[in-house]
């Protein structure tokens, strides 16, 4: 599919669950979120006929994420129902990581191929700060039983968050030097509960990279927003995201489906279509492609957003949208 602007839409992002096991205070607030009734989200039958469409509209890769989508039960069971479709070029994940350890070794069996973790510290003090849980023992043990297992490449996604403290930053440069994972320092979106003044551009990270022995810069390949690198002694790599002081909205091409089925042509843009409505009144396939392709026509040059530390322009929790 191809949107207004060159773009060619082959990404789908599908969230199965808008549940979470941790509160990061920068997705929501200590007490939670209301969540949907169960009614309200998409059954796994009708989660698979949302990917086939799109894989018969030329999408070749997919992304299941949450909330935090390790807790749904029988999702092993979902993943090889996916891996098995006619189409699938990229099946992924991302995770915050505290299933991994026991989950791992089944998700690859059952065609997943890849993981990203979502960890913003390795010091287990912050950690229960930042995610008001005490899981990092399990996450640590979920990435080492996701590179035994073959799901490769396992990258690391940290958000830079303001009051960032001193030697963080070189715990996951230690990480990359020790172990084949790809870190990525990701400038948080506005998006979710922190108030302004959040902002952490990645310029500083990109500085300290630049300095290391013998860092190149390595083509991230494919789709990915990730500028990437290498450096003497690493068996890892470190990359940088940088959606607000370098967006990458030129080269967008995913369209994400939440939780409860609604379908967003742009992870910032309030409007979205109602696709669990035309899945639930018995309506054709056509008019499920008909849905995927309005939000494609829909879809915006950028999300427009230019003003660094302002307040969040989508006040929902990533845990609803979609990771």
């Amino acid at each position: 599919m191809l949107d207004s602007f060159g773009r060619r839409v082959d990404y789908l992002r599908l969230s199965i669950t808008d549940r979470c096991n941790l509160r990061c205070v920068y997705c929501m607030p200590p007490s939670g979120i209301s969540l949907k009734p169960s009614a309200e989200i998409l059954s796994y039958d009708e989660l698979i006929r949302t990917v086939q469409v799109a894989l018969s509209l030329g999408v070749g890769k997919v992304r299941i994420t949450g909330g935090e989508p390790l807790i749904r039960r029988g999702v092993v069971g979902f993943i090889r129902r996916i891996s098995e479709l006619r189409g699938v070029a990229d099946l992924c994940m991302t995770t915050n990581g505290i299933g991994l350890r026991d989950l791992a070794g089944a998700l690859r069996g059952a065609g997943l191929s890849r993981v990203n973790v979502s960890l913003d510290t390795i010091r287990r003090d912050r950690y229960r700060e930042i995610t008001r849980r005490d899981h990092l023992p399990e996450v640590l043990a979920g990435i080492d039983a996701a590179l035994a297992a073959g799901l490769s490449p396992v990258k690391i996604n940290v958000v830079l968050l303001h009051g960032l403290l001193p030697g963080e930053m070189e715990d996951f440069f230690a990480m990359a030097r020790e172990a084949p994972v790809e870190v990525r320092f990701i400038e948080r979106m506005p998006i979710g509960c922190l108030p302004s003044g959040g902002y952490v551009s990645a310029e500083a990270i990109r500085e300290r990279i630049l300095s290391l022995p013998g860092v190149r810069k390595r083509s991230a390949g494919g789709d990915s927003p990730s500028v990437s690198y290498e450096a003497d002694g690493f068996a890892g790599r470190l990359g940088i995201i940088s959606p607000i002081s370098r967006s990458f909205c030129i080269e967008c091409n995913r369209l994400r489906v939440t939780a409860d089925g609604r379908l967003r042509s742009c992870l910032f843009r309030r409007e979205t279509l109602d696709l669990r409505k035309v899945l639930r009144e018995g309506n054709g396939d056509e008019a499920v492609a008909d849905l995927y392709r309005k939000a494609v026509t829909e879809k915006p040059e950028g999300h427009g957003y230019c003003v660094p530390g302002a307040s969040p322009v989508l006040p929902e929790s990533m845990s609803r949208v979609g990771g």
